[in-house]
């Protein structure tokens, strides 16, 4: 178990936003949101919300377990379908932060069809990036001897499994801190430097149609730790 999941276990989980209906918490890095076959942890989002709860929830929506950030959970099952609805209708807008390696375009549509479980033929999936700052660090990296690395806000129009971080491999920008398609070299030395041990994906905001109110309610969770101190570094560094 991951020392993030593990300190999920002594301290109950940041909740967002609450009212009858919907619980929004800041899902900590290394927690997953809910059992599978093939996961042999023991602390889980689901159950750790509904026991602080002390009721049943109903997660909305997917976040990795390395990736950190806004977890939305419907507090009955009626308020589940209504939302559920919104993001299988693509109204359901996602906000991320996350820290490349490179020098990403100013901005971007990747359009890249993925493949996702037992599907055999690629699924439409759509992503949408800006760039808002670059770094440079005077530390040769394989063949280069600097460090490029862009920080840029994601928006993801699909959700298929690890969409973010195949479709910034596709463009050969993977995430930093990604061990399943990033690469080893820039892991090494975001830990090394930064004391960085986490893949640096972010869920910053989320923003629905509140099925009760009928108010845009939008959340947001702002970034902590390495990642906070990653995006302070790209302020020192900053080439923009």
């Amino acid at each position: 178990m991951s020392p993030a999941a593990e300190a999920a276990t002594d301290n109950a989980l940041p909740i967002l936003f609450r009212d009858r209906w919907l619980c929004a918490i800041d899902k900590p890095c290394g927690l997953m949101v809910h059992k599978t076959v093939r996961s042999d942890d023991r602390v889980f989002a689901l159950q750790s919300l509904r026991d602080q709860l002390g009721q049943r929830v109903w997660p909305l929506h997917r976040l990795d377990r390395a990736t950190s950030g806004v977890l939305l959970f419907a507090l009955d099952a009626e308020t589940a379908a209504v939302v559920g609805h919104q993001i299988m209708s693509r109204s359901v807008a996602k906000r991320y932060l996350a820290v490349v390696r490179g020098f990403t375009e100013l901005s971007g549509r990747i359009d890249h069809p993925l493949s996702t479980g037992d599907q055999r033929l690629p699924q439409a999936a759509v992503t949408c990036y800006r760039r808002l700052a670059t770094m440079e660090l005077p530390e040769p990296v394989g063949r280069y001897p600097v460090a490029r690395y862009s920080l840029v806000e994601i928006q993801p129009e699909t959700g298929r499994t690890h969409q973010i971080r195949r479709h910034l491999k596709h463009l050969f920008h993977p995430l930093v801190g990604d061990t399943t398609y990033g690469e080893g070299r820039h892991n090494r030395l975001f830990r090394q430097r930064f004391g960085c041990h986490r893949l640096l994906l972010h869920a910053v905001e989320l923003g629905l149609l509140h099925p009760r109110t009928q108010q845009r309610l939008e959340i947001r969770a702002p970034t902590r730790g390495s990642f906070r101190r990653i995006e302070e570094a790209f302020l020192r560094h900053s080439l923009q």
